[in-house]
């Protein structure tokens, strides 16, 4: 049945319609933003959700003479819909061929396309010439798809390895799917084989609102599809040939192959390897052989193939064989990802016997092999079970080296040996047979011919064999092949029949093209050992052409890999920045709302503790036996908690000599991870709690990061990940840089970073460069950043130093001054001045510089270098959900740096889905009738249903409403074009934000200048009558004249800075003036009356830069005053400085004050006869002068 696809240019809408009905798309033109000349353009932003209106009604009930037809020859059916950006895409099949019939007419191949690309402007109406067309680039219509953003999915769906059918469900094995139904029946469909399930999803839940009858109109219209991915093909077996000749019939018989690539853990060869949490594997391939007879016999035979179901790795390499694996979790970490996947291969299938085809000598598939036997025995399905008969085992795993068995003369005919091993159990797995009953044929009837067939199961599969080589293709299908030759063999047997060697050829013929297919879609080329699988022997000519099909690999594993990777990725809308296609429904957006309303129905918090701890080793690896629990294990306090998560950074576990920084040896990483198991565990058995798993581990050089966790959370986390990123050289050496390692715990997405910035006392500015390429350079899969998640920790050597001389530092240390110290700390005026760690927070510092010792002592660096003390080993936190208790340093003595640690307590959310669609089903079903629908019949439609969603004329964007504001579309601020009346007003500070509430504040106010006595001119504030100065306190008269005094007010402190110089211009300055950029520089010491007593405890206030600071948005007239110095005449009285406060909390400045952070107290402190703080104070700066930027502010 063809479809039609008309398009409405003005207001913008597509309708797929049938003979009888239609669905109608409304696309939302809300994508559109408004310019500074007023005219409408597409937005830079792709954060939006884009939405659009869609209906299902009878076709005669819509006016089609605003439409336009844009395939004359009509489509097969939609994929779904789906987001690029800020562009919405309905995905048609266009054309399609048919490769099978299972049984008659169930199956067809498609070529997919968009029929944007080929036969419509894409934005028809809206632009003027080709010059114009978004994605044309002045090129014509014929080259525009060069640049359209469909263009990779229409590759990759055009590939010819996708397939659907609109008669049955294609996602299930002839097994589960004896008794058909509706294409399209949600409760039937296998998503672990849907492809298009993201796109189609939207249109699903549309379905599942629609009345019993609408629904089953839309399901005989066969406009929404179930596709999948693999390979399927069919072979015609005359009568002559077929194997089942005791039934006598004229008519041929067939064979196909069913192979259906799982989407769950899709991706390609290097980017896509082992098992998720959840158990899905790279690779997952489930095929299936099916022998049709004319006479309604039906045999079927599945097997499957999979990544080894372990957490492993595998870099890309230029040459063959040789690429690195590493395996990324502990034992105890993969035992329950394991488990979940042989349990859910035991529900579907039965007993599972595992055939491992890897090399008992090869390098990588060694180690893979022994974990894999490792978790087999360990594994709850291994353990015999009694039945009535015998027990019986429901996993098993069988060893056949492929290439041990396949090196001798008989080459790859020796291969036919694995029978011998599995020949029992092929036995006992057996096979489906199914014999259908009163058949019509040559019905004209096609529902009839379809859904009246009844068929018999005769017999049953009990059993699937998994095989496996590393990477699932070449030495697999031959193995599969011999799998699928004996299957038929013992049903050929049970009936005394024999197949034909045309039969043997066709079946051969068959399988190696399935082989091809499958390796083409994972590795680029076609599989290798083909030419053995069709003709049963290798030729010279099949020799060379797997030396040219190895060759291409490498190139595409090397080269176009991650962009392939990325198109399968957006297909099943896995790429963070990816949105679902949004249909509109006003039952449904009252859904959501409430739903985001009752979340704490459905969503539970859990507070869990997490350690972070960093070890600049210094190349030392003689004293790993050491103690460490002083660091790994300090006493938390009174409650004593044990951390969760425990993640442990160290940098330069080696020595960075020129060959080691081109490489990674795990060696003494595997040493040092041992280290801190034993120390982290034997705590934990001393107070007889749970011990920690291993749970990833990732090194870039002499960089390391490894995260614990306890056996219990296991469960909560998933997708765990690594990834590093290299600074040394330009990004060409592993000396310096990060690692990172990144977990979803509960629904909480957690990210733990380690990084080794440049060395170099004057080289902040390159450790700002670092920390930029590091944040925007890393990523995870599916293109995930560091900042794409909920809690960040860095944790490392960041180097930063204190811009101060080693005499100054020295001395400051000895009388405990760290408050003067870390007011010249670099990586504090980086981050205040936004330059390094934006929206970062460390807490208060109270250990000494933790950098550089010698070695064994206490005594900072003796050597003729002499370098200056300095806090270089830190800890940064972001997150709204962290909270830090613990800042503190270790004793350890056998490296030049000292140990750092730090504790979290961490609050995570939790979703319960189950209970979250039960929620949001009784929503539903209770507002539907309440709400006015737009019906198929042309019942008239509320304007409240759509409003906000649909255009009122070409070229503008909706009406706005009370949830949705276009000129807030896309994450956009507003922001006011509005001009001051005269240059001497600005807007008034003090009026309420919201314009409807009543005031008596004026609009604008006046700014004014006065002379003093004395000649000095100052700036003040002439308010009119009735109108109060916005930086003066509600609660106090205006002045006069004299120095004017800003007030700011926060919740902790109340700061009352002087201005910086009579000649500039106060914070109340025009708001025509651009305020400069920020330098960084020192804030000023405090004075004697404006700290707190030297002999009080030190606090653990916050040291957080604002959101302003971070940004660097400040006028530099907003600086506080510098504090005075000795002699100089002048006096700084208490009520012109900021005290500071003891209380544990965050200071929130308001965004008109100079963001400083909050000092911490310096130890010791009163009256040290001269020696002491104060002589300190009225020192010059020496070691501060190599650094203009970092230097202290001058009086004046």
């Amino acid at each position: 049945m063809s479809l039609q696809v008309f398009l409405q240019e003005s207001p913008r809408a597509i309708i797929l319609a049938s003979e009888t009905h239609a669905l109608l798309f409304h696309h939302n033109p809300s994508d559109v933003i408004p310019s500074s000349d007023g005219v409408f353009s597409k937005p830079s932003s792709q954060t939006s959700v884009t939405k659009c209106v869609v209906e299902f009604a009878a076709l005669d009930s819509l006016d089609l003479s605003t439409y336009r037809s844009l395939q004359a020859s009509g489509v097969h059916g939609t994929l779904g819909l789906i987001n690029l950006g800020a562009d919405t895409f309905l995905c048609v099949i266009s054309a399609a061929t048919r490769v099978a019939t299972v049984r008659p007419d169930c199956l067809n191949k498609d070529d997919y396309d968009n029929y944007i690309l080929d036969g419509a402007d894409p934005f028809p109406g809206s632009y003027s010439g080709s010059a114009e067309r978004p994605y044309s680039h002045g090129l014509d219509l014929q080259d525009n798809a060069i640049d359209h953003p469909c263009i990779e999915l229409k590759k990759i769906l055009s590939g010819g390895t996708f397939y659907y059918s609109v008669d049955f469900d294609l996602t299930n094995r002839l097994q589960d799917r004896l008794s058909e139904g509706s294409a399209f029946d949600i409760d039937s469909l296998d998503e672990d084989f849907l492809w298009n399930g993201y796109m189609i999803d939207s249109l699903i839940r549309f379905r599942s609102r629609l009345s019993k009858e609408d629904k089953n109109i839309l399901d005989a219209s066969r406009m929404l599809t179930s596709a999948i991915r693999g390979f399927v093909m069919t072979v015609t077996i005359s009568a002559a040939a077929s194997p089942l000749q005791s039934l006598k019939s004229n008519y041929p018989s067939t064979l196909t192959i069913l192979s259906r690539l799982s989407c769950r853990r899709a991706g390609t060869r290097f980017n896509s390897r082992g098992v998720d949490d959840d158990g899905y594997v790279a690779n997952f391939v489930e095929s299936e052989t099916v022998l049709w007879h004319p006479s309604g016999l039906c045999f079927s035979y599945a097997q499957v193939r999979g990544s080894v179901p372990i957490f492993w790795e595998q870099a890309t390499g230029l040459l063959p064989n040789q690429q690195k694996i590493q395996i990324t979790r502990s034992p105890e970490a993969t035992q329950p990802a394991f488990d979940k996947h042989f349990e859910q291969l035991e529900l579907t299938y039965g007993t599972v016997h595992i055939l491992n085809l890897m090399s008992a000598t090869r390098v990588g598939e060694v180690e893979l092999t022994a974990r894999y036997q490792h978790h087999t025995k360990h594994s709850l399905l291994n353990r015999a079970i009694d039945s009535e008969g015998p027990s019986e085992h429901r996993l098993i795993q069988s060893h056949f080296d492929f290439h041990a068995e396949t090196k001798g003369p008989s080459g790859y005919e020796a291969a036919g040996m694995v029978r011998r091993l599995i020949h029992d159990r092929a036995d006992s797995f057996a096979y489906l047979l199914c014999d259908t009953i009163d058949q019509p044929r040559g019905n004209s009837n096609r529902s009839e011919k379809s859904n009246k067939a009844q068929s018999t199961v005769i017999l049953q599969q009990q059993g699937v064999f998994r095989v496996n080589c590393l990477d699932c293709l070449d030495r697999t299908n031959l193995i599969q092949t011999i799998l699928s030759q004996m299957a038929i063999e013992l049903f050929l047997c049970h009936r005394s029949e024999r197949a034909t060697a045309d039969f043997w050829m066709r079946h051969s013929s068959i399988w190696a093209d399935n082989g091809d297919a499958l390796s083409k879609i994972y590795a680029g080329t076609g599989a290798l050992k083909t030419s053995f699988t069709r003709h049963g022997k290798m030729s010279l000519a099949g020799a060379i052409a797997d030396a040219r099909k190895s060759a291409t690999r490498m190139y595409i594993n090397n080269f176009a890999d991650k962009g392939r990777q990325n198109t399968v990725d957006m297909l099943l809308g896995r790429l963070v920045e990816q949105h679902p296609v949004y249909l509109y429904d006003p039952v449904n957006a009252f859904v959501d709302s409430q739903l985001q309303e009752r979340a704490h129905e459905y969503t539970t918090a859990e507070t869990i503790d997490i350690y972070a701890g960093t070890f600049n080793l210094n190349g030392k690896g003689a004293n790993i036996k050491q103690d460490l629990s002083a660091w790994l294990c300090p006493r938390l306090g009174a409650q004593n908690r044990q951390p969760d998560i425990v993640a442990v950074g160290f940098q330069e576990m080696v020595e960075l000599s020129p060959q080691q920084i081109m490489s990674t040896d795990p060696s003494r990483r595997q040493v040092w991870e041992q280290a801190v198991r034993l120390t982290i565990n034997n705590q934990m058995n001393s107070s007889k709690q749970e011990e920690y798993v291993l749970l990833r581990s990732g090194q870039l050089v002499g960089a390391a990061l490894v995260v614990f966790v306890k056996s219990s959370a296991l469960k909560k986390i998933k997708n765990v990940e690594g990834s590093v990123k290299k600074t040394g050289m330009s990004g060409m050496a592993g000396n310096k840089g990060a690692v990172a390692i990144r977990m979803d715990y509960a629904n909480t997405r957690i990210c733990l970073v380690t990084a080794h910035l440049a060395a170099g006392f004057a080289n902040y500015e390159e450790r700002n460069r670092d920390y930029r390429t590091i944040s925007h350079g890393l990523r995870f899969q599916r293109n995930r950043s560091i900042d794409d998640h909920d809690t960040v920790i860095w944790l490392g050597d960041f180097n930063y130093r204190i811009g101060l001389s080693d005499d100054k530092v020295r001395r400051l240390i000895q009388v405990g001054d760290l408050g003067t110290l870390y007011q010249n700390d670099q990586l504090n005026l980086q981050m205040i001045a936004g330059h390094a760690f934006p929206f970062y927070s460390e807490s208060q510092i109270t250990f000494m510089p933790t950098y550089k010792y010698d070695n064994g002592t206490d005594e900072y660096d003796t050597s003729e270098k002499a370098r200056i003390p300095a806090w270089c080993d830190r800890i940064l936190r972001k997150g709204n959900n962290l909270k830090q208790s613990e800042y503190a340093t270790a004793p350890l003595r056998f490296s030049d740096h000292r140990p750092v640690y730090a504790t979290f307590r961490c609050t995570v959310q939790s979703i319960d889905e189950q209970r979250k669609d039960e929620l949001s089903r009784s929503l539903y079903e209770r507002r539907k009738p309440d709400v006015t629908h737009a019906r198929a019949n042309g019942n008239e439609k509320t304007q409240e249903d759509h409003a906000g969603y649909l255009s009122v004329a070409a070229g503008l964007p909706p009406a706005s409403s009370d949830r949705r504001k276009w000129w807030l579309d896309h994450g956009l601020p507003a922001r006011s074009q509005i001009q001051s009346p005269q240059s001497n007003m600005m807007l008034n500070p003090m009026r309420p934000p919201n314009p409807f509430t009543a005031t008596n504040e004026s609009d604008w106010i006046m700014i004014g200048r006065s002379e003093e006595p004395g000649g000095s001119e100052r700036r003040i504030s002439t308010s009119p009558s009735g109108i109060r100065s916005p930086l003066q306190p509600p609660d106090r008269k205006p002045e006069a004249s004299g120095l004017m005094s800003t007030q700011l007010f926060s919740k902790d402190v109340l700061a009352s800075p002087t201005l910086p110089s009579p000649r500039r211009s106060s914070t109340a300055s025009s708001v025509r003036r651009k305020p400069a950029p920020p330098v960084p520089k020192k804030p000023p010491l405090l004075s004697k009356s404006g700290t707190v007593p030297s002999n009080g405890p030190m606090n653990a206030t916050e040291h957080t830069p604002t959101e302003d600071s971070r940004n660097g948005d400040h006028d530099s007239a907003s600086f506080p005053a510098p504090s005075p110095r000795k002699g100089s005449g002048t006096t700084t009285s208490q009520a012109e400085l900021s005290p500071f406060t003891g209380e544990n909390k965050e200071r929130r400045l308001p965004p008109t004050s100079f963001p400083s952070r909050a000092l911490p107290t310096p130890r010791g402190g009163g009256d040290r006869g001269g020696s002491g703080r104060e002589n300190l104070l009225d020192q010059d700066d020496e070691g501060a002068q190599t650094i203009p930027s970092l230097q202290p502010l001058r009086p004046q």
